[in-house]
């Protein structure tokens, strides 16, 4: 079992900054890869980021990359995402997730574990 939770979410002018945090219990940190995604109400959960589990690969979206930074710190136990030159649209509640077989999934279903979210909300 893993256990995800997300922390650093809030309210931020368009043209900001914010990093959020996901911190993992319960299993080997390291073994597996990890994801970011985002749901605006009314709209599918889709894909932002995802790091492998030593985090020499990564992915983002379209609509993030070279704004968005994925990184981890298997020592800590925690995955980030810095998010810079934040925009209206990347208002979101924003979801960390966990794969246990080290594929480094770009679509929400193969995630075995999912945090609860946190609230990002960038105003114009």
């Amino acid at each position: 079992q893993v256990q995800l939770v997300e922390s650093g979410g809030g309210l931020v002018q368009a043209g900001g900054s914010l990093k959020l945090s996901c911190e993992a219990s319960g299993r080997t940190f390291s073994s597996y890869a990890m994801g970011w995604f985002r749901q605006a109400p009314g709209k599918e959960r889709d894909f932002v980021a995802a790091i492998n589990w030593i985090g020499g690969i990564t992915y983002y979206a379209n609509s993030v990359k070279g704004r968005f930074t994925i990184s981890r710190d298997n020592a800590k136990n925690t995955v980030y995402l810095q998010m810079n030159s934040l925009k209206p649209e990347d208002t979101a509640v924003y979801y960390c997730a966990a794969d246990l077989t080290r594929s480094i999934p770009v679509v929400a279903a193969p995630y075995d574990y999912w945090g609860q979210g946190t609230q990002v909300t960038v105003s114009s």
